[in-house]
């Protein structure tokens, strides 16, 4: 393959296919230095006084004894802030968008992130990741909670890191689904897959299955019909694989097929889900769909959803398509039998 850079691959959708602006562009580009940069520090989050450095910009970095989350995210803001690309920011470690400082200058996009996703997974050195998305501040609007509130069909582009033996980051600009690997030794980020797809059938699942006792009914006929096997209704294996790292998992799925669930449960009735809408589903739903795959809550597509708050939360089914839509067939039967 020829080496492609993030940017060659950027300047490619904006001038040729006119898919993005430039400041587009050079936001994704300034999110992407972040991001190498949060590769670092995960990269040595057990070892006494990790530091946010290398985000390039002249403020104090984050102090040693912040949790690597919370490093995660000041290196987000802190690089972010200054480009001139943005209105505001919204994170899953906020309770309040952080609007850009007035002594910098101020553009027309939001960027919401959830800085580094399971964390807890870096005690037994586990994959983790960082998702991001970015909308548009509607003309008018003061880049407050209000702006944030846009259903992910409005998103403008999405993506997500991966840190594993590979930093991987994985990015829709809403032309298909590509994946670009860092050289750790340049900090230059490679295109490594163009067009990624995910198969329409699978034999691979994810969901934490501790928490059946909690499930509705439509999961767990279709898990109790998944794990039946060849000798049941399905007349095929499956196999369940679950990493707790929701990165990590959906990788998975998008490089070789398989449907992600993360219900509603009975745990808390009051909690339409335990995802977050616009940190986790929203995201992940649009790289899902540009991959040609589908992102449902089970009775609806994700991305038709308006949010009522920053921190909503959401069911998820997302993958391959014909899973997808199978079980999404089970709610619509539990409904009309209701």
């Amino acid at each position: 393959m020829e080496r492609v850079t993030l940017t060659q691959y950027l300047l490619e959708q904006q001038r040729e296919h006119q898919v993005i602006t430039g400041d587009l562009r050079l936001l994704i580009e300034v999110v992407a230095r972040a991001l190498r940069a949060i590769s670092v520090n995960v990269g040595k989050a057990n070892i006494p006084q990790t530091v946010g450095s290398g985000y390039g910009h002249e403020a104090d970095p984050p102090a040693p004894a912040d949790p690597i989350h919370q490093v995660a995210n000041e290196i987000l803001l802190m690089s972010n802030e200054w480009g001139g690309h943005l209105a505001a920011m919204a994170s899953d470690t906020m309770t309040e968008p952080y609007l850009i400082p007035n002594r910098y200058p101020k553009g027309e996009y939001l960027l919401v992130f959830n800085p580094l996703d399971a964390t807890n997974n870096l005690e037994y050195n586990v994959s983790v990741g960082t998702i991001f998305s970015v909308l548009h501040c509607p003309e008018g609007q003061a880049p407050d909670t209000e702006a944030f509130l846009q259903p992910g069909a409005k998103q403008h582009a999405a993506g997500y890191a991966l840190y594993g033996p590979q930093t991987l980051l994985v990015l829709t600009v809403g032309s298909g689904v590509v994946c670009f690997t860092l050289d750790r030794e340049f900090g230059t980020w490679f295109l490594t897959q163009r067009n990624m797809q995910i198969p329409a059938d699978t034999k691979e699942f994810a969901i934490n299955h501790s928490n059946k006792r909690l499930w509705d009914a439509p999961i767990t006929r279709y898990i109790d019909e998944l794990l039946a096997g060849k000798d049941g209704p399905r007349g095929k294996d499956f196999n369940m694989r679950w990493v707790a790292s929701m990165v990590a998992d959906m990788h998975r799925l998008i490089t070789r097929g398989g449907i992600f669930i993360y219900p509603k449960d009975k745990r808390d009735p009051s909690k339409p889900g335990r995802l977050r809408l616009l940190y986790e589903a929203n995201p992940m739903a649009m790289i899902v769909e540009q991959a040609g795959g589908v992102a449902s809550t089970g009775t609806g597509r994700i991305l038709d959803v308006k949010p009522g708050a920053l921190d909503q939360r959401t069911p998820v089914v997302m993958g391959s398509r014909n899973e997808v839509e199978r079980l999404v067939s089970y709610y619509r039967e539990t409904d009309s039998r209701d």
